[in-house]
């Protein structure tokens, strides 16, 4: 296609849709963007936790941290506290930012490894800031301070983007698609027709449909990179209580014997859910499950979703894009949906094609999201195949399948020899070393470098981290008064 993009039309609200109105709106103020959406689908809706990438999204928009808390009923989240997932009754804390203190050559968990073997090594986690300060409730915004993201009500930042679109020219039509036009010689989507008669044209579609994937999948077929065998969680129940308690600064990831509950503290309510696999567990099983284990009134009737783990082959064929879950889903264990919406939005616009598509960039395009879809992808099954459980059929499983040559590299690498090489691009860095750590993978060797220090030296040197860290979660305010503070400025 080498007609010029002067019109995007967007399909799909929500916040795949709404992020990406406010971003290209922002960004190529040029362009006439639409989004097409009916108020009688609703949006999916309960990912309500996020990684500290949103704030990059956040600051382009001009959307401050305090005022997005206030507008999304949200709260502040440091990490995620994984429970049962080594084994049953331990846990472990993921927390954002970096763990300890190292140097270029040889990282602070060969250090640690060290004085592991030394037997006065404390858990791995005691040595990171954001998971000190989230375990004792305590934030604040501090200058180089606290890695944080946030806990976040999905439709109040959907509106918040709806704003922020509509202020830079977006126009949004209320409608269902009838019909979706495609030309008959090159299989690009003209136009879509809406049940009212209206005709939606443009150059450029962008696909944020959800599940159904209306132009990327059932009008353009594009394939599907199928991972349910290694992730083979297909069903999740969402249901909404009453908070019980001062929310806390992480989210909670709870194993169970067939998958996993979380637990999501808002301003004004908890997030619950449970995400199970429908071979080890049943609908109703799932149900009475999450039931028996929430706090709190419920404010809403249990939600039951499901999906198929995996992404598309092309995100972007011929002229659609596909931003969100039409392109792909990868469960919500590690809060990376936004995420990989915000990098679709992103790479977009780097490649966005306002002289006409060309194929090498498009190439260039699906290159990167693909790369993006199987880092996380491999980041997630090493929750799963790096434990000790077997008390399960579903742990039985996962414990012992072939996992991707991708991770088995990097996992063996890191036992072996202890070395971690963050690759390129790749959102997750420290988080590896806490998750393969926290799931019991220890490296075997320690690097050379640590044993330049005596042993009286790396026990000061491990002593200091983690006093200045206990010093500075001392001085904070718990969570909730921060958050009550906030409501003031």
């Amino acid at each position: 296609m080498n007609e010029k993009v002067n019109n995007v039309v967007i399909l799909g609200g929500g916040t795949a849709g709404w992020m990406t109105a406010a971003l290209l709106s922002k960004a190529l103020k040029n362009l006439n963007i639409k989004l097409v959406e009916s108020e009688q689908i609703g949006t999916i809706g309960v990912g309500e936790a996020t990684i500290p990438s949103l704030h990059f999204f956040n600051d382009m928009l001009g959307i401050n941290s305090t005022n997005f808390v206030k507008k999304t009923s949200g709260s502040f989240k440091l990490g995620i506290n994984f429970e049962n997932w080594h084994k049953d009754g331990e846990s472990y804390f993921h927390g954002f930012g970096s763990t300890g203190s190292g140097m270029w050559a040889a990282g602070f968990h060969e250090y640690w490894k060290r004085g592991l073997d030394l037997g006065f090594s404390k858990p791995f986690s005691h040595y990171n800031f954001e998971a000190m300060a989230g375990l004792n409730h305590k934030f604040a915004h501090q200058q180089g301070g606290l890695n944080f993201a946030y806990h976040l009500d999905a439709s109040l930042y959907a509106k918040t983007l709806k704003q922020v679109s509509e202020e830079n020219g977006v126009t949004r039509i209320e409608g269902m698609v009838k019909q979706v036009h495609t030309d008959s010689a090159s299989g690009d989507i003209t136009s879509l027709e809406l049940a009212d008669g209206n005709c939606v044209t443009g150059e450029l579609f962008i696909d944020c449909s959800g599940f159904k994937g209306v132009l990327i999948n059932e009008t353009l077929n594009t394939p599907f990179i199928d991972w349910s065998h290694w992730l083979p969680m297909d069903s999740a129940i969402a249901v909404q209580t009453k908070l019980s308690q001062a929310p806390a600064p992480y989210t909670r990831s709870i194993a169970h014997h067939a998958g996993w509950q979380w637990r999501i503290p808002l301003q004004h309510r908890m997030g619950n859910g449970i995400v199970y696999s429908q071979q080890y567990m049943s609908d109703d099983e799932a149900k009475a499950l999450l039931l028996s284990s929430i706090e709190g009134e419920m404010l809403t009737e249990p939600r039951k979703l499901q999906f198929k783990t995996g992404c598309r082959a092309k995100q972007w064929h011929k002229n659609c894009v596909a931003i969100g879950l039409a392109g792909g889903f990868i469960e919500p264990l590690e809060s990376t949906a936004i995420h990989i919406i915000q990098q679709g939005i992103m790479q977009l616009i780097k490649y966005f094609p306002s002289n006409g598509i060309n194929a090498l960039e498009v190439d260039e395009y699906n290159h990167y999201m693909l790369n993006d879809y199987n880092d996380i992808k491999d980041f997630i099954v090493l929750h799963y195949c790096q434990t000790e459980r077997q008390d399960s059929p579903f742990w039985h499983f996962c414990k012992n399948m072939t996992i991707p040559a991708s991770l088995k590299s990097r996992m063996d690498l890191f036992k072996k020899t202890g070395r971690f090489v963050q690759r390129k691009n790749e959102i997750f860095g420290d988080s590896w070393l806490q998750v393969m750590i926290g799931q019991g993978l220890i490296a075997e060797q320690h690097h050379g470098l640590a044993d330049e220090l005596s042993e009286t030296e790396l026990q000061d040197f491990l002593q200091q981290i983690e006093q200045d860290i206990a010093a500075k979660v001392q001085h904070l305010p718990s969570h909730g008064e921060y958050l009550n503070s906030l409501s003031t400025r």
